[in-house]
């Protein structure tokens, strides 16, 4: 058998994992993997939560509980604004988006996740974390493009109201949302190519993650991975800043428009319409930058899984309660749908 590969039985393997030990509490390691081309490596072990391990049970059920909220509430919110004509506004359209972006998200890493909780072996191939790798964060900077529009629409809606329905028309709009969903691909689709090309051990090849994040899976390269590292730094920076500090303007400019309403009634309901947004924006910028917005990722991979649980299971699972519990046009629509749902299926029109 060649250096560096491990075949057998998923008990051998097992037995194999257990020879490691990691720097997070005795998470299994495999001695050795399987090659490719470039690296020796064929697969990788994600570690999951090492520290939680006496847990897994009923983290995975809690994890699997949030992710069929995360859908369900995001699904409800794409098909109330598909559906009823009371929503079809800019606002609407980018929630519309916004969910079908959380759902996609999630989707890449929860799965694999739950899978691997459930099988117990812990492992990806290293074609699907590459993949995973890719999808995660060019659907995240689509994300923060995203959020950037739909603070610009926030404050069109706010600070030019006579103008807004010219300057926010259908067609607008459609091109805003594909330019956030195209947005994001290109900027990732280089540091992949790089990170697929990296040379990793054949050793000890565990992701201290429970997805292929930036930071851990450059730890594991045997090369120096600095400059890779700038790029990353310098490309989060761009995208997650720029959008900030757009976003930022955005606000600054309702807050102050909000300001010079005569009328306590009206200053609440023109900040009614924000607030939700900008609740899910803090949240969601906030561990954003934590994560991705430093010189050096893969220094500190310890606690990125702790607040990366924030960006996938939290945001997601919020966003659908902020904007329809906060939204009495929302709840009015959720309302009739589910009225007309009822009626059509007791047979009466």
């Amino acid at each position: 058998m060649p250096e560096g590969t491990y075949r057998g039985s998923v008990a051998e393997r097992s037995k194999a994992l257990d020879l490691g030990s990691s720097l997070f509490g005795g998470v299994r390691k495999p001695v050795v993997m399987g090659r490719n081309q470039s690296s020796g490596v064929t697969e990788f072990i994600l570690a999951g939560f090492p520290t939680l391990h006496s847990m897994q049970t009923e983290l995975c059920s809690i994890f699997l509980l949030v992710y069929l909220l995360t859908l369900m509430g995001n699904m409800v919110i794409i098909s109330v604004v598909g559906v009823d004509p009371r929503l079809q506004t800019p606002m609407y359209f980018f929630l519309g988006n916004l969910s079908c972006l959380e759902i996609l998200i999630t989707s890449v890493i929860i799965p694999k996740m739950l899978t691997n909780f459930f099988s117990g072996q812990h492992t990806i191939s290293f074609t699907a974390c590459i993949a995973q790798f890719y999808f995660y964060f060019c659907l995240g900077a689509s994300e923060f493009l995203l959020l950037a529009i739909m603070s610009v629409d926030r404050y069109l809606a706010v600070c030019h109201p006579l103008r807004y329905p010219i300057l926010m028309r259908g067609a607008i709009c459609i091109r805003l949302a594909l330019v956030c969903w195209a947005g994001g691909l290109l900027p990732v689709l280089g540091p992949t190519v790089v990170v697929a090309l990296l040379p990793f051990c054949g050793h000890d090849v565990v992701i201290q993650h429970f997805f292929c994040d930036s930071g851990p899976l450059l730890r594991l390269a045997c090369t120096n991975t600095k400059q890779l590292e700038e790029v990353d730094f310098a490309l989060a920076s761009v995208v997650i800043m720029i959008s900030l500090l757009l976003t930022a303007t955005s606000y600054g400019h309702i807050v102050l428009a909000v300001f010079r309403i005569p009328s306590a009634s009206g200053r609440q309901k023109a900040f009614s319409t924000c607030t939700s947004h900008l609740m899910a924006v803090t949240l969601f910028y906030g561990s954003a930058i934590f994560l991705y917005v430093r010189p050096s990722q893969s220094s500190s991979v310890g606690t990125n899984w702790a607040v990366t649980v924030v960006t996938t299971f939290v945001t997601p699972l919020m966003n659908p309660v902020i904007y329809t519990l906060r939204n009495e046009r929302v709840k009015e629509a959720l309302r009739d749908m589910l009225k007309k749902g009822l009626a059509a299926c007791s047979g009466h029109p």
